[in-house]
Order: C-alpha cells, then structure tokens, then sequence
C-alpha cells in the first residue's frame, strides 16, 4: 500500500522526462486499477481453494518485477504495460481481498470489524512511512531510481506472505464447515440479494474517490504554485490518519449498524471536498484536507467486507468481497483516468472535484436501503448441481 500510493508522485516527473501527458499517466494508473479489480473475483477464489499465502508471494513476485520493468520505459504505452497491466495484476495477490480472507475467519464474530480494520491500517502504515520516503528517493534519484528502489522494497512481500501461509489457509477452509455450500450457490445467492449491488455501488463511488485523489492531488497542488513535498506530505498524512480511521471505523463496525456508518462516511467525503473547494489553495488547506480526508480514507474497506460477511458468512469471504472489490477497481479506472481527461480538456479539476461530491451524496443513500440481516443457512443450502 505504501508503494502504489506514492504512485501519484511519479506523475509530473515522468511527464516533464518523457512528454506524457497528465491523461497518458491516468491512463496507466486507470488500467493499473481496472485490472487489479477484474482479477480480484478469481485470485479471491484461488485464496480461498489454495490459501492466501502462496497467493500473495506470487503477487509481491510480479509487484517487484513490475516496478523494475517499469523503471527502463521510455513511452506512454510501456507506462501502460508495466505500471499499468504488470503491477495491476500483482496487487491483486497482495490487497484487502487475500489479506482479510486469511485474518477475519480467525476472529469470533464480535472482533472481526476490528480485526479488518487492524489490517486496513496496517496498509496505511505503509502510506504514512513510504510516500514521504518515496518523495525524498525521487529527488535524489530520479523516478527512474526510486522505482528500483521500490521494486526491491517489494521483495519483502514473498518473505512476509509466510505471515499468511498457514493458519490463514486453514481458517479460511474449516471456517463454517457445518453450513458447507458450494461455491456457485453462495454466487448465486449474492447475485440475488439486492443489498449486495448497492455495496458494490458504494464501493464503485469508492473506488473513483481514492484513485483520484492518491493520482491527481499531488498535480492539484503543484499547479496551484506549491512545492512538491506539500503533495508528498498530504499523501503521508492521508495514510497517517487513515490509520485512525480505519481502526475505529473497524471498531464501529463491531458495534453500530454498518450501513449507516457506511452511509455517514460518504456524505462527510463530500462535505470534505467541498469545503476543499471553497477555501484558498495553500499549504494548511491542504494539510488540513489531507487529514480529513485520510481519516475517512478507507474505513469503507472493514464495514463493507463485514456486510459481506455478515450477510452471506465468511467461508467465501476473500471471492464475495473479492467482486465486490472489483467495483471498487472499475471506479478506480474512471477516477484515474477521467480526472486526467477531465483536465486535458478543461484546463481544470473542478469539474472533477464536483462529480466526486455528487456521487458521494449518491454513494450515502445507496447504502441506507441495504438488507443487512444474516441470510438464513437454510437458504443457502442447495444440491451440487
């Protein structure tokens, strides 16, 4: 997590050392998003068939080998194919979908929103460390530099998969085994249930929020005359009161009805941007929005993953989550990407800013009407076949 949300860092760089524009670089990080969510269903149900941890050393494998790659480009269409595809399709070995499906099934009932939260922070742990880290390695080294420098810091990841690799795997195939139900009928019964859409529609707004922000806010900053490391230091900040936030959001979700906590987080993004909006750009607006907004971050990942699991169970927690976490990477696409077209054609992210606070409005009432009681385990059983 602290390698891809220092992505944003690299935007002006590269676009001032090899002439790709703002759009080309959303671009790379749209496709980065989209493939890393249209995987998530299958590497989900490979987690849960042959456990998370040989899952995720494959993942931090093809991170590192990405970066690396992605380090010797010289166009618009090898940004595409390594940061892009290659790195996309690592993340999707090493996200909240694998991770929580080894964690969650070893709590009871009453800890899982906190154990989820735990591991969602841990992520912006990263965040907080690494995007100040990657800012200074940037100016030292070149983007060039720092992208080796990130790709050996992803080796890290097939030593630590070992964290994952046994008691994960097991919890995650004994977990409910009195309800055992075939695979196709949990699909099946997702794909009925009204309320699992509406997160998946939630989490799209999601999605679009976060990859925006992580891709287009250090850009944002630096045009409005700031200095790089204000960009660098509100991306920290963002991952250092993520880290709050995700943990009592995690509480929350143990405690309060996750829906309306779901809802409450979307309406308070929309009145962080527009507040953002409405203030003069400088370097304690954004400070103070970087800490808003962090806090906010990602609490939506512990209540939306124990929705999922509170509804349908957790025997296939990382493939339900996983569909739904690819709607999350769908919006990531048109956040990217979008911002980035928005503003070749306009000259501005207003309309942008504008489309995020929409849609956050939208995002909170679509999650009020969500059916959040357990589905009955008779319901779920049905024959093979």
């Amino acid at each position: 997590m602290g390698i891809r949300q220092g992505f944003g860092l690299f935007m002006r760089p590269v676009e001032l050392d090899l002439g790709v524009g703002r759009e080309s670089f959303g671009l790379a990080m749209a496709v980065q998003n989209l493939i890393f969510g249209l995987a998530q269903p299958f590497v989900g149900a490979l987690a849960d068939r042959y456990g998370p941890g040989r899952v995720a050393a494959i993942g931090g494998f093809l991170y590192a080998v990405g970066l690396a790659l992605a380090a010797i480009i010289s166009s618009a269409l090898g940004l595409t194919v390594t940061l892009g595809f290659l790195v996309g399709l690592a993340m999707t070995g090493v996200t909240f979908v694998v991770v929580l499906g080894a964690v969650v099934p070893l709590m009871p009932p009453g800890r899982r929103g906190a154990a989820a939260g735990i591991v969602t922070a841990g992520g912006s742990v990263g965040q907080f460390l690494l995007v100040p880290a990657t800012q200074i390695v940037v100016d030292g080294l070149g983007w060039r530099g720092a992208l080796l420098a990130a790709a050996g810091l992803a080796t890290l990841m097939l030593p630590l998969a070992l964290g994952i690799a046994r008691r994960g795997a097991s919890a995650v195939r004994t977990s409910g085994a009195t309800d055992e139900i075939p695979l196709k009928v949990a699909l099946r019964q997702a794909a009925g249930h009204r309320g699992y859409w509406l997160l998946n529609a939630g989490f799209f707004v999601c999605g679009f929020h976060i990859a925006f922000v992580s891709t287009h806010l250090p850009a944002v900053l630096t045009d409005a005359g700031l200095d790089a490391g204000v960009g660098a230091r509100a991306l920290a900040l963002i991952g250092l009161f993520n880290i709050l936030g995700s943990y009592a959001f995690g509480v929350a979700a143990d405690r309060l009805r996750k829906k309306y906590v779901l809802s409450w987080i979307y309406v308070a993004r929309a009145a962080v941007m527009a507040l953002f909006l409405v203030f003069p750009l400088t370097p304690l607006s954004a400070t103070v929005f970087a800490c808003a907004i962090g806090f906010l971050w990602l609490g939506t990942v512990p209540l939306t993953s124990g929705l999922v699991g509170q509804i349908f169970g957790v025997r296939y927690l990382s493939t339900l989550f996983g569909i739904v976490f690819m709607s999350h990477q769908v919006g990531a696409f048109f956040g990217a990407w979008g911002a980035g077209f928005i503003f070749a054609h306009t000259g501005s992210y207003d309309a942008a800013w504008t489309l995020s606070i929409g849609i956050a409005l939208l995002a909170g009432l679509l999650n009020l009407p969500i059916r959040d009681a357990p589905l009955a385990r008779r319901d779920l059983r049905a024959r093979p076949g």
